[in-house]
């Protein structure tokens, strides 16, 4: 009876073994032939679905985004692709290879965050030529959006999504509140004031105006923000520091006659201390009409909040 029992108990050790060496995650079907099925296979949702391209060697395409190109990458050296010379948002591909058969892709990453992914096919007459991907970007929440607008975070912006400061911008500029009116400088029939000051996570934004009073064009050269000393002692070295907008909207370069040009400025977020100021200065291009005026600390801490955006 013990010997019987023994064997039933070697049989029953068996095969509980085997049915568990048979449960092993390694012996389960393989997740995509990743790792024994131990990692989480990706799903379709997860994926940026990408747009049909075709190129040809005799003919060359041109896409046309709705902002300017930071990134490009190609798939293989089957095609060749560039910025279009002059332009920032117009890219042109055209095939390396006449006649190559391996499908290739191309993925692109524009200054507004948008993440752009294509496949790549030959063909002798592409159907397209000249494709304009502006509808791509849908406005509102209540529009659907695909998963492949998917916004890509730039280094100047830090974790500012750059959909959002484009959107800010936007809104300041359409609403056209003049918040400051103690701001601004006029000399020889042009005036340049600053509108308005915002704040919105870790940046500030200028809404400055430019209005030509006279017949004459005004062609800007450059425009430059910085913080100096309040009063310098003589034979004493200028201490300044420049601020570099990191995005600007509906930034004009020239204003003609009897015409007013407005511009949103996005700035890093800052701060004066109490021995300086802050002096914004617009420089004409061959001329000598320059304007500048001063901000001081009171000014910027006194900016207003972005509580809702409304953008037509």
């Amino acid at each position: 009876m013990k010997q019987l029992f023994f064997i039933i108990a070697i049989v029953a050790s068996t095969t509980f073994s085997a049915s568990a060496h048979n449960f092993s995650p390694l012996n389960q079907p393989l997740a995509g032939g990743l790792f024994h099925g131990m990692t989480r296979q990706l799903t379709y949702d997860r994926m940026i679905a990408p747009f049909g391209l075709e190129v040809s060697f005799n003919k060359t395409t041109h896409i046309i985004f709705p902002s300017a190109i930071r990134y490009v990458d190609l798939g293989s050296s089957d095609i060749i692709a560039g910025k279009a010379d002059g332009a920032l948002n117009v890219l042109r591909v055209k095939a390396a290879v006449q006649d190559f058969e391996r499908e290739t892709n191309m993925s692109i990453i524009t200054e507004d965050g948008s993440f752009y992914s294509f496949n790549v096919r030959y063909a002798n007459m592409p159907r397209m030529l000249n494709i304009e991907m502006k509808n791509f970007i849908h406005r509102g929440a209540g529009v659907y959006r695909p998963n492949n607008t998917m916004e890509v975070f730039l280094a100047e912006l830090g974790n500012e999504s750059p959909r959002v400061v484009n959107l800010i911008m936007r809104s300041i500029h359409e609403s056209n509140r003049r918040r400051i009116n103690h701001i601004g400088s006029q000399r020889f029939g042009v005036q340049f004031t600053l509108r308005g000051i915002y704040v919105y996570g870790d940046h500030l934004y200028f809404h400055i105006q430019t209005r030509n009073r006279s017949n004459v064009a005004f062609d800007m050269d450059f425009m430059r923000i910085k913080i100096v000393d309040r009063q310098v002692a003589r034979r004493t070295a200028i201490q300044e520091t420049v601020i570099y907008p990191v995005r600007a909207y509906r930034h004009d370069i020239r204003v003609p006659g009897r015409t007013t040009s407005r511009t949103v400025f996005a700035l890093p977020k800052f701060t004066i201390p109490n021995d300086k100021q802050l002096i914004v200065e617009l420089f004409e291009q061959n001329g000598g009409r320059h304007q500048s005026f001063i901000v001081e600390n009171s000014d910027l801490i006194r900016a207003r909040t972005i509580d809702n955006l409304r953008v037509r």
